[in-house]
């Protein structure tokens, strides 16, 4: 097999629609759906097998989590913005992005040019310090790439979730706190809350079945503080009400209507619709994609952008341009550059100097909602 370092290949409506039709999406819907119906009934606290790919992968998270300890903040008062120190740590990860790799089972040499693209940019984006959905998808795609490539086998599929995935979200959970990583695009993502939309997929699935937790218990803070320990969706409805107070209406409609819902089954199969529909049928977080060999592209070409155009705006186009793209004014601010958002956490601190409950990162502090 022939690798090639990953690269963006959509800008237009007409690639965005090529690639709805693809392969490479039809696998990544797949795979998303694979994973979802491996977690039906099961608790984060259950017993759960560990390859040695699984190992493997769970240590080269840690590593990342102790790059962040290592790299902490620095002193930003003046601004309520992404702190600095991340393109540290972002520059941390990527030197020793080839080095993490080598130590994967069965991961053959010559594809960690390719593979190591996806783990590299799950993270965030270190020009603007901010993270959201597509950064999720590339975390996913990362994982995609390695059971390709027979670091882990289908026999994986139940640790991936509650234990790989899941300690991904914990450790982003303590990028966002201890970075205040802007939300990506001026409402989050898409409604859920402020960076993520996958652990709802999953956290869904989860509690499908259940015998007697309905939708609607997210209002229950008893329910949602118990229940956080075993299952994600009710971990990231704490996690919400940690950081913000008032209504989940308020400052989280979508999740206050879902939880109207009457089944968790609809829940996740609602979930689902959305996430093909808000996050890859979008061109705002698609024209970020990256096709390599593995996870490839071969619809109509996109137009080569200038050489002095910004970096963190490579390769897609925004209002006004002449690229050909959708930019702001047709698809709205979106999952891209966007109206800058503080941080939660930034905005939380500024607001209220008294602690705030326990959460996965350092400073954290409710927000009001007035």
């Amino acid at each position: 097999m022939s690798f090639k370092v990953p690269r963006k290949s959509i800008l237009s409506k007409e690639q965005l629609e090529y690639f709805q039709r693809s392969k490479t999406h039809q696998d990544i819907v797949s795979y998303i759906e694979v994973l979802n119906n491996a977690v039906v009934g099961v608790k984060l606290t259950d017993e759960c097998s560990e390859s040695a790919g699984i190992t493997a992968i769970l240590d080269v998270l840690s590593r990342v989590e102790q790059i962040a300890k290592d790299t902490p903040p620095v002193e930003n008062s003046a601004s309520r913005f992404g702190n600095p120190a991340f393109r540290t740590f972002y520059d941390k990860v990527g030197e020793l992005s080839p080095s993490l790799h080598e130590k994967l089972p069965n991961l053959p040499g010559e594809s960690i040019p390719e593979v190591s693209v996806y783990f590299n940019e799950a993270w965030g984006n270190r020009t603007r310090i901010d993270y959201g959905s597509g950064m999720e998808l590339n975390f996913l795609c990362w994982l995609l790439c390695l059971e390709r490539l027979g670091v882990v086998q289908e026999s994986d599929h139940k640790a991936l979730v509650i234990k790989v995935f899941w300690k991904y979200i914990q450790t982003m959970r303590i990028l966002q706190s201890s970075y205040w990583l802007e939300p990506a695009g001026s409402h989050g993502v898409w409604g859920l809350d402020d960076y993520h939309f996958l652990p709802f997929l999953f956290g869904s699935a989860q509690l499908k079945g259940h015998k007697y937790i309905r939708p609607k218990a997210i209002h229950d803070a008893e329910i949602v503080e118990e229940y956080s320990h075993h299952y994600m969706y009710f971990a990231c409805i704490w996690f919400i009400n940690s950081i913000k107070t008032a209504s989940l209406r308020w400052h989280s409609p979508m999740l206050d209507d879902i939880s109207a819902v009457k089944t968790w089954d609809k829940v996740n199969s609602g979930m689902l619709k959305m996430y093909l529909a808000e996050v890859l049928g979008k061109l705002p977080v698609v024209q970020h994609f990256l096709f390599g060999s593995i996870l490839s592209y071969d619809g109509p070409e996109v137009p080569q952008p200038d050489a002095d155009m910004d970096d963190a705006h490579r390769g897609h186009a925004h209002a006004g341009s002449d690229l050909g793209g959708a930019g702001q004014r047709e698809v709205g601010w979106g999952d891209c550059c966007g109206i800058p958002v503080p941080s939660v956490f930034a905005a939380a601190q500024a607001e209220n100097k008294q602690p705030g409950q326990r959460l996965a990162g350092p400073g954290i502090r409710p927000v009001p909602f007035d």
